[in-house]
């Protein structure tokens, strides 16, 4: 299966002078799901149907990284877009996108940084127009960057996901517990534009995307009639009726 993050991670390796290698392993990895053979997850790969559509603005080497969970995205929203970002040049396509009539974008990023005019906290019904959630993928430090540099975006309303849950991403470390990885605000925004069964799907499979990748470094099976599995199996077969 090919998405938008997967065809920047090949067009982000081609211009590579060397293989790039995942931190602490180099264990072949399934280019599927970018967790080793052993523990492939890409059976249990789901994809919904979604009014709302979102597009990645990623960080350099973040679509390389096996860790990354925009690619959880991608799987899971069929309309999902990702370019990369240099603080130079501009993806013409990015701009089309932005200006395309079908969307209403809005840029996903703290509030408390912004003048309160251009900050919103709702997802409203435009007549005639999906919901677009543009995501900054990267690092905290680097998102901050990416959104001062980058002066295309500053037309777009913010939205500002106002919320006391804590990140329950386990793969890197952040110094703030409040500070969601790329899949979790996500899923939170698709929740904001009533896309509620679309949300709960993404969270559950980033919750076993991040088991099976755990147990694979501590060389430990995963248990496949878990909690964790026997939800996203729930939660692929549709909404309740």
């Amino acid at each position: 299966m090919s998405h938008a993050v997967a065809r920047l991670r090949a067009k982000r390796m081609s211009s590579m002078d060397k293989p790039f290698i995942a931190r602490g392993s180099r264990t072949p990895r399934c280019p599927g799901c970018r967790v080793m053979f052993s523990h492939c997850l890409c059976p249990l790969r789901p994809q919904v149907a979604t009014r709302a559509g979102m597009c990645l603005i990623m960080c350099d080497i973040e679509p390389l990284k096996p860790s990354n969970t925009g690619w959880l995205i991608a799987d899971v929203v069929r309309d999902t877009t990702a370019f990369g970002w240099s603080r130079t040049e501009v993806d013409p396509g990015l701009l089309a996108l932005l200006a395309d009539p079908q969307w209403q974008p809005y840029l996903v990023f703290p509030g408390e940084f912004l003048a309160a005019e251009r900050v919103v906290t709702e997802v409203q019904a435009v007549p005639g127009k999906r919901p677009l959630f543009v995501l900054l993928d990267a690092t905290w430090p680097e998102a901050r960057k990416m959104f001062r540099k980058s002066p295309y975006l500053d037309h777009l309303p913010v939205l500002s996901l106002e919320s006391e849950q804590l990140s329950r991403y386990r793969l890197r470390r952040s110094t703030r517990d409040d500070h969601l990885c790329t899949s979790e605000v996500a899923a939170r925004c698709l929740a904001l534009a009533g896309e509620e069964h679309a949300a709960e799907t993404l969270d559950a499979y980033l919750e076993v995307f991040t088991g099976h990748y755990l147990d694979a470094k501590q060389s430990v099976l995963p248990d496949l009639e878990d909690a964790a599995h026997q939800r996203l199996r729930a939660l692929a077969l549709g909404p309740p009726v």
